[in-house]
């Protein structure tokens, strides 16, 4: 299927059919996916959990705001956590990174204040997050990014130290009576030329 054709199919899901299970094979490739995303320098400043028993989804559901019920009908919910304490993910740079970006990565951290710095990490998650959209729908899957999270207790419930979750990814096939889905309530964007500059 061509990259438009996927764009125009993808959309959030406010419904899920919670009888259809995912292959095991497309999980997989997610969490791949996941790991090979992009980010800045390669800082990689993310983990993403994984979760399809029902009853830690049922947990995390209740401390999410407006999604419950999607998250309880979804099979898999992934959590996008950023690296919240800048000690413990300084080992991780220093062990996993080419000392070039090691020393690139200090010469931002002592420049940068600490909000910037996380907030240029949460960056990096996003994107993180984009690329797991389309992978989804690259497979056929159905899915519905979702900042309303209640982050402090995400982390409290996944036993979190040094990562706070700050959005998830419900993930699942949609139910026929999700009137979210494209057939049913078309696609809406602005028009090309208003959000598209060619020089």
């Amino acid at each position: 299927m061509k990259v438009v054709e996927l764009a125009n199919q993808r959309y959030a899901t406010k419904r899920f059919d919670s009888s259809k299970q995912i292959p095991k094979e497309h999980i997989e490739n997610l969490k791949e996916v996941l790991r090979l995303a992009p980010s800045s320098i390669n800082i990689q400043p993310w983990q993403f959990t994984f979760i399809e028993n029902p009853e830690l989804k049922a947990e995390l559901a209740k401390v999410s705001l407006h999604n419950e019920e999607k998250i309880n009908q979804a099979n898999l919910l992934v959590v996008f956590s950023v690296a919240d304490d800048l000690d413990e993910f300084q080992k991780v740079v220093e062990s996993s990174l080419p000392q070039g970006l090691v020393d690139w990565y200090n010469s931002i951290r002592k420049t940068l204040p600490e909000s910037e710095l996380k907030n240029w990490f949460a960056k990096q998650v996003y994107i993180a997050l984009g690329v797991g959209l389309s992978a989804c729908v690259a497979m056929g899957l159905d899915s519905t990014p979702m900042e309303g999270i209640e982050g402090d207790k995400y982390q409290e419930i996944l036993n979190h130290k040094s990562y706070k979750p700050i959005l998830a990814l419900a993930v699942g096939y949609h139910s026929e009576e999700d009137r979210n889905r494209v057939e049913v309530t078309p696609k809406s964007r602005r028009a090309a030329e208003d959000v598209i500059i060619s020089l």
